[in-house]
């Protein structure tokens, strides 16, 4: 999303923020779950984000306050405010450790270059 374009009021805006620092804007209905989102950003990978770019869409994470997403999750059952943007990280990781009763997982450290 391009910094003169609108966000969508009937929309989700998500800040994507990879490892590396680089970010991007992408809109979403909010009944998207967040493998949705994983699958999307991995189809429309942006060209600027190239040397970050990972062999499967199942290999890519959301991160959102501190927390792994899991796959299923929606973006509205996280209460995300519509029409606004929220920012979440977005990581590469295989395998994910077991969730908690509200379907995400902490995070202990993924990176020494945290950008928030």
């Amino acid at each position: 999303m391009g910094k003169d374009e609108i966000i969508d009021n009937e929309q989700i805006n998500l800040k994507l923020i990879l490892v590396s620092g680089r970010t991007r804007e992408f809109q979403f209905a909010p009944s998207t779950s967040a493998a949705e989102v994983c699958q999307h950003v991995f189809d429309n990978w942006p060209i600027d984000w190239e040397e970050d770019k990972v062999a499967s869409a199942s290999l890519l994470k959301l991160i959102y306050h501190g927390r792994f997403l899991h796959g299923s999750v929606t973006l509205n059952a996280l209460s995300l405010p519509v029409g606004k943007t929220t920012v979440m990280h977005l990581v590469t990781r295989e395998n994910l450790p077991e969730p908690n009763s509200n379907g995400m997982y902490f995070v202990i450290a993924y990176s020494n270059r945290c950008c928030l």
